[in-house]
């Protein structure tokens, strides 16, 4: 399956076929370091429609890449014996929250690897323009906090602290905001270094204008009782891959007055129906993917395959 290559003074693995299954955000200048690594190198430029599409893709493919819009499950990978390697182009925070069954792969000895931190920035930038648009009422409304207002003074509360929502704090505390955070695992370190502010949910939901989710895909916090606790004159940004509400529960919420909803990606959005409501906003397009962020990722998926290789 794998052949053993000599590089230097480094024995590594070639890959005999790597199959990219669908659009993974990889630059036309970096295919060919792949070469380095594989024999055969074939990407899709379309989106797979089936899980039965997918093995047909995979075909005999001793590796892969995958992005985070399909799941890759043990149905799908025992229908590969030749798999050995897959190598994830986007963020891999947990196994919990990842579209690859790695559980699965692991027990059948398929190398699993993912990036992190690539797209961190594009989020930050999101949630600080649309968050002036609003206090400003630049986007034809009135201003959130009644008179046009400053980010400086705002006050902010980050649900989960991980690298995005890092970096958001790091944007709108340079701007003057007020930073808050409720997570799960304090963050004891980062409240000495940065000046952020731990603070329960429901007190953090009650106090803040602004409300930024950035949790891992598939949690949810928001549920009926969270959204009073809300209450009006509020924006809440949702930038996980998942929603971190209840759908219902949200709905009744956006009925209220002064209240606002941003999500950059259909993923995170809830329900489509809620884009029928003004003030519902959706891009429907990763916040994170800036033509920096592709290179990034590019350079740390190649690393990542490197690493594999001469492993």
């Amino acid at each position: 399956m794998f052949k053993k290559v000599k590089k230097g003074k480094k024995t590594m693995k070639k890959i005999k076929k790597l199959v990219a299954i669908q659009p993974v955000s990889f630059l036309e200048e970096s295919k060919p370091l792949l070469n380095d690594y594989c024999d055969e190198v074939v990407f899709y430029d379309t989106q797979p429609e089936s899980a039965e599409e997918i093995v047909s893709r995979i075909g005999d493919a001793d590796a892969i890449f995958v992005s985070y819009t399909h799941a890759i499950g043990g149905d799908i990978l025992s229908e590969c014996p030749n798999l050995k390697y897959i190598g994830m182009c986007c963020s891999l925070y947990s196994e919990a929250s990842s579209n690859v069954d790695i559980a699965y792969a692991r027990e059948h000895g398929i190398v699993v690897t993912g990036i992190r931190d690539y797209g961190d920035e594009g989020v930050a930038e999101y949630v600080l323009m649309n968050s002036i648009r609003r206090l400003h009422g630049a986007d034809g409304y009135q201003p959130l906090l009644g008179d046009i207002s400053e980010v400086s003074g705002a006050k902010v509360g980050l649900l989960g602290l991980g690298a995005s929502a890092q970096a958001v704090a790091r944007v709108l505390k340079m701007m003057g905001a007020d930073v808050r955070y409720y997570s799960r695992t304090r963050k004891p370190e980062l409240e000495k270094a940065q000046g952020y502010q731990y603070q329960e949910l429901h007190s953090l939901l009650q106090e803040c204008d602004i409300i930024c989710s950035c949790l891992s895909k598939n949690v949810k916090l928001l549920y009926e009782e969270e959204f009073a606790l809300m209450g009006e004159n509020k924006i809440l940004f949702n930038t996980a891959l998942s929603p971190c509400f209840d759908q219902k529960a949200i709905e009744k919420w956006l009925e209220k007055d002064n209240t606002w909803y941003f999500c950059d990606t259909l993923m995170g959005l809830g329900e489509e129906s809620l884009l029928n409501r003004e003030n519902v906003f959706c891009q429907k397009r990763s916040s994170g993917m800036t033509r920096q962020a592709v290179v990034r990722l590019n350079q740390k998926v190649l690393e990542n395959i490197k690493n594999y290789a001469e492993a």
